[in-house]
């Protein structure tokens, strides 16, 4: 295999980057926070008129008049994650898959008028996160980069809305994270007896949910009956992360082998392990069109600063021969959405919707860890006010592009392929 030769002890927790798992949107994101929303492909910036403005504008929240609370949840799913190569080893074709991913990403958003021009709320969300996992981790010819890759984060998001007039809407906001990460893999070892690596152990890493601050602001503009405007910003936040590391060996059978291996690596006992995340900034332009008295056409604009992620410190605390630097690189990208509502005389609403997001990430950083790529995104949604609740329910079909890569840093080209279908329901009360 064309695995790169890992010099010594340190090297071989290096490529154990604390670099969280994909998602729907581009990166690690989660667009996906509040189902009325989903149905529009995240085309709200603009009408932001439901809890969910304090995730997509919370400039809206200032428009809001009645006590509003909203729960719901969006369960993601994929249906195509593999890995195909003709190159690791000559003249075979390799497979891998990964395991089915069955996440339930929570979100919560309860807003209080104080008085005719300010509102308060509070919203619970995921906004990042997921998970890789592949089939097969002691086959898998990825398995010295990574087997399972984790990451959560819960934002706790106080804010306030002020409408300065009957048509401009201001609101700001504080965000508290709470992340955590896991990762795992298999350690190689050079093989004595030719260039094959061999499995002498494994690794996993995890930390307890650490806490980060940062805000958000918004701005709505109802510029008459027909059209309105809004911009959003939240801030990037950066976590850092206390966690542990333990080796588990694995013995080849070769006697010497193994207490060569066992006196280079600190098997059997929890290492302290501390690394940080600098979450990115995202910025949102919407703007909204009533195409008649029962039609609705948004399009938004959104510019994620996924530059922040640029590099990974990883340090063992008392062991500064395992610390290391990786590179990650990551750029700056945008994501475009469009979304149509039809309000029918029944009282449902039907909303379509279509998003394009470009990946975040460079050819050279692509790996089992987090194989990421440009999609497009389909949804359909449908929704319902009845006399003290509310329904709302999207689905979306996320085609990942296929992306192969040649040259990358960790020496595993491949193409990886990627299909999810997501499902929203949001219930209001």
């Amino acid at each position: 295999m064309k695995h790169r030769i890992l010099g010594g002890a340190a090297a071989v927790v290096l490529t154990l980057a604390c670099a969280p798992a994909p998602a729907n949107a581009a990166g690690f994101g989660i667009f996906e926070q509040g189902a009325r929303a989903m149905g529009l492909a995240g085309a709200f910036t603009a009408q932001a008129d439901d809890g969910s403005a304090m995730f997509h504008n919370v400039g809206g929240l200032a428009f809001l008049e009645e006590r509003e609370l909203r729960a719901g949840v969006t369960y993601i799913t994929f249906t195509t994650a593999d890995f195909q190569s003709d190159d690791l080893l000559p003249g075979v074709s390799y497979e891998a898959e990964q395991e089915r991913l069955s996440e339930f990403v929570p979100h919560l958003y309860w807003a209080q008028p104080v008085n005719r021009d300010w509102k308060f709320g509070v919203a619970v969300e995921s906004p990042f996160g997921l998970t890789t996992e592949w089939k097969d981790p002691d086959e898998f010819a990825g398995r010295f980069l990574s087997t399972r890759a984790a990451l959560r984060a819960i934002d706790l998001n106080p804010s306030l809305g002020w409408r300065i007039s009957p048509e401009l809407g201001l609101g700001f906001g504080v965000v508290y994270r709470f992340s955590d990460v896991e990762l795992e893999r298999h350690v190689p070892f050079p093989s004595p007896f030719g260039h094959d690596l061999l499995d002498v152990g494994t690794v996993g890493l995890e930390s307890g949910f650490e806490p980060g601050m940062g805000w958000n602001v918004g701005l709505l503009h109802r510029a008459s009956s027909r059209i309105s405007w809004g911009l959003s910003y939240r801030s990037r936040i950066k976590v850092d992360y206390d966690g542990t590391a333990r080796f588990t060996q694995i013995p080849t059978g070769i006697p010497p082998l193994d207490a060569a291996v066992a006196a280079a690596i600190p098997f059997g006992r929890d290492l302290s392990v501390t690394t940080a995340i600098e979450f990115p900034d995202m910025a949102s332009l919407g703007v909204a069109f009533a195409l008649s008295p029962d039609t609705k056409l948004e399009l938004d604009a959104n510019w994620t600063g996924w530059s922040t992620f640029d590099e990974v410190h990883l340090s063992f605390t008392g062991l500064p021969q395992l610390s290391s630097t990786i590179e990650e690189e990551w750029e700056d990208v945008m994501n475009y959405r469009a979304g149509f509502s039809w309000r029918r005389p029944t009282g449902c609403e039907w909303r379509f919707g279509y998003v394009f997001d470009e990946t975040p990430q460079p050819d050279e950083h692509v790996s089992p860890l987090l194989p990421d790529a440009d999609r497009n995104g389909l949804t359909v949604g449908w929704g319902r006010q009845f006399d003290r609740t509310s329904l709302d329910l999207a689905l979306m079909y996320l085609q990942f592009d296929e992306r192969t890569v040649t040259v990358n840093q960790n020496h595993f080209p491949g193409t990886y392929n990627t299909t999810a279908w997501l499902f929203g329901a949001t219930f209001g009360f």
